[in-house]
């Protein structure tokens, strides 16, 4: 069973490190809306072409170290609001995602139901 648990894990960390540029860009980008700024005038702000700032909104690209403070600067918020990125959804959503993925996907409804065994009676 300790197997399936250490598949499960890789293959959450798998895809939660290959979204991370995406989670990021939508980050910056919803913060950046909520505040009525534009993608022009965060890229002058912070002196880069608007179609860089767009890559990183689009999560194509990681900011520099150095852009990345200018943008926390711009937006006036903290480092750790913008790597916030838990979803916070109700139960009766976080299940209906879950049961629509397994739907369509066979392997992981075997997978999650293993590491369900393993973990029941825990």
């Amino acid at each position: 069973m300790n197997f399936y648990i250490i598949k499960l894990n890789l293959w959450f960390t798998d895809n939660y490190f290959m979204n991370i540029k995406k989670l990021l860009g939508k980050k910056i980008q919803e913060i950046r809306k909520k505040k009525n700024i534009t993608q022009e005038y965060l890229a002058e702000l912070i002196n880069l072409d608007t179609s860089s700032v767009s890559h990183i909104e689009n999560g194509k690209y990681y900011p520099t170290a150095e852009n990345l403070d200018k943008i926390l600067n711009v937006l006036n918020i903290k480092p750790s609001e913008l790597f916030f990125f838990e979803n916070f959804a109700p139960q009766d959503e976080l299940i209906k995602e879950m049961t629509d993925s397994m739907q369509n996907d066979e392997k992981l409804t075997r997978l999650l139901y293993k590491f369900y065994l393993s973990v029941k009676y825990q």
